[in-house]
């Protein structure tokens, strides 16, 4: 008997919204849920006890950066990732593909404002049929990533949840580069599952990533093969436009060709406007790295506060004797008054980062929780404006 398994529990009758649940040899997530990005195998700033107790349910860490530092060997020897950084819930993992690509051609908001590469040297030397040739951000050696080195990677960090190989296309390339890329991560795909399926491992299961770019017929046609291959799950990745609108409307094209009765991921995407349009549109896991690097900066993430968020350094908070937010039961909002996390932010104090952190991820967990009561009671929509106002 599997490990494995994603229980639909309910589906919403006015959209593509569901409730489920994942379950994993490291527990089960309850979904729509948000995955916080450890990116080297650390959540920064806080420690995994402590994001437990914030309710995370599952985070990911990022074949990239640990194949280039520590190494996936030493991960390995060190008893996988799970054991590594003390985390005993689920784990995703990605495959590299999108930090090589988005390190090598900028990203979506570079090239919109036409900044690309400038100022910054090439990391992506070349890509073949074969995989992706980059430099390390590290020392500037020499790596090439294919879809079973991925693989082999992953398995050897050991998070339950693992991602194909797939070439993340850059915003600006038009749609014959696009279709032929789709195609090449088609292939990638198919390689990627072998890889899996040779080594006869029963303790990870894979998503498959719909690419396609903005264009409909290709977004369809990337579905319909994730649809058909013997993947766990399925991630919305690639470019998904230029604009918030347009993002919702690239995800669109995906929702009716999904897999009915697999977990399909949203990959970058953290904003509660986001997050609200993403679970009607079927999507039932999240992931981003803004809250904790909003957090750094003195932004704390606020149901109901304009564009989401508020500075803690400003002014208007110097004397502020209220918490950051006066409905969050987080322990930076029941121990702390707002002039203080100020005062640290103003003052350089580390524990401010860490505290509005431990208020952010607490928030995230907090929306999704809602958002799941929400669709049990049938009032999502006037969930969505008691967290989001214009």
């Amino acid at each position: 008997m599997s490990s494995f398994a994603f229980n639909i529990h309910y589906r919403d009758d006015s959209s593509s919204a569901r409730l489920g649940t994942i379950t994993t040899p490291h527990g089960s997530i309850e979904t729509p849920n948000f995955i916080f990005c450890a990116t080297k195998a650390s959540i920064k700033g806080i420690a995994p006890d402590q994001m437990k107790d914030c309710g995370t349910s599952i985070i990911l860490s990022n074949t990239y950066h640990l194949m280039l530092q520590p190494g996936a060997d030493l991960v390995e020897k060190m008893g996988g990732l799970h054991d590594f950084m003390g985390w005993d819930g689920p784990m995703l993992t990605d495959s590299g593909g999108f930090q090589i690509f988005s390190l090598g051609y900028g990203s979506v908001a570079n090239e919109i404002k036409g900044r690309g590469l400038q100022n910054r040297d090439k990391s992506v030397l070349k890509i073949t049929e074969e995989g992706a040739e980059f430099k390390s951000y590290v020392d500037g050696r020499k790596f090439f990533l294919t879809p079973e080195e991925s693989i082999k990677i992953q398995q050897k960090l050991g998070a339950d949840l693992i991602v194909q190989l797939d070439e993340c296309t850059p915003f600006h390339v038009d749609k014959s580069y696009t279709a032929k890329s789709m195609e090449m991560s088609k292939r990638w795909g198919d390689r990627s599952l072998a890889e899996l399926k040779r080594s006869d491992n029963k303790r990870q299961v894979m998503y498959g990533i719909i690419q396609g770019g903005v264009y409909e017929d290709l977004r369809k046609e990337s579905c319909d093969y994730i649809r058909e291959q013997d993947f766990f799950g399925t991630a919305v990745g690639g470019s998904l436009g230029s604009s918030k609108e347009q993002m919702y409307e690239v995800v669109s094209y995906c929702t009716p060709y999904l897999h009915p009765d697999r977990p399909v991921h949203l990959l970058g995407i953290g904003g509660f406007r986001d997050i609200f349009a993403g679970v009607r549109l079927g999507m039932d896991t999240f992931d981003c790295v803004s809250p904790t690097r909003l957090a750094r900066h003195g932004w704390a993430l606020k149901k109901g506060a304009f564009k989401e968020r508020i500075n803690i350094r400003n002014s208007q908070f110097k004397e502020s004797n209220d918490p950051v937010d006066e409905s969050c039961a987080c322990p930076c909002c029941t121990k702390f008054t707002t002039a203080y996390i100020r005062h640290l932010f103003t003052a350089g104090e580390l524990l401010g980062m860490q505290l509005l952190s431990l208020h952010n991820v607490f928030t995230m967990n907090r929306l999704m929780s809602e958002i799941r009561l929400a669709l049990k009671q049938n009032n999502l929509k006037e969930l969505e404006k008691e967290w989001c106002v214009a």
